[in-house]
């Protein structure tokens, strides 16, 4: 059985999944998988390259994605066109994997999306969870970790859906405002649940 996670950028996506892999819990990462089809040698890259130009890549022949975060978020029809090229191929290889984890000895998998509800990736899973903050703390976090402006983030979480619609979509929801105690509880009740349901 497959878990969906997913929240809003800052929230704290995978950190609650390190928590979830503590307890022997397999998962993929869908940010992982959406570096690996645009990198080097990759045709999704040659796409982009052609329709951006150089700047959207770096020196070492990679994918230089903040230069390409500046672009398609300031225009929603490049984004538009990024997400038409990336998605299918990011979903392909999602699928592949959890195949092999669904083989593997973890009672369920997780699939940890930022966009699980946005890309269609929800049809994926057996459930959702939604990792929950404030906007504040969202804004706060992603200054902090990322080396890029507030107007930046702030146009990135506008283009996200809104917290409220993620959380109405939410099978369940883990409140990661407060400290990683508080988390890991709600993880390991989660965890309990999901094994006690899966296991019938």
């Amino acid at each position: 059985m497959i878990i969906g996670l997913t929240g809003g950028i800052g929230s704290g996506k995978s950190t609650v999944a390190r928590a979830f892999a503590e307890r022997g819990i397999a998962w993929v990462d869908a940010d992982d998988v959406a570096r690996e089809v645009v990198a080097p040698g990759e045709p999704a890259l040659a796409a982009i390259r052609q329709r951006f130009g150089p700047t959207v890549i770096a020196e070492d022949g990679s994918l230089n994605r903040g230069a390409l975060r500046e672009v398609i978020f300031e225009d929603p029809d490049q984004r538009h066109w990024l997400e038409q090229l990336t998605h299918p191929l990011i979903r392909e290889r999602i699928v592949a994997t959890l195949q092999r984890l669904e083989a593997g000895s973890s009672p369920y998998a997780l699939l940890v999306s930022p966009l699980l509800f946005e890309s269609g990736q929800a049809a994926l899973v057996d459930r959702t969870v939604v990792v929950d903050v404030p906007t504040d703390i969202q804004l706060s976090r992603t200054l902090q970790r990322d080396a890029v402006s507030e107007a930046n983030v702030r146009a990135i979480l506008d283009a996200q859906m809104s917290r409220e619609a993620r959380r109405e979509q939410a099978d369940d929801i883990i409140d990661n405002s407060g400290d990683e105690a508080y988390m890991k509880r709600q993880v390991a009740s989660l965890d309990q649940a999901y094994r006690a349901q899966f296991s019938v």
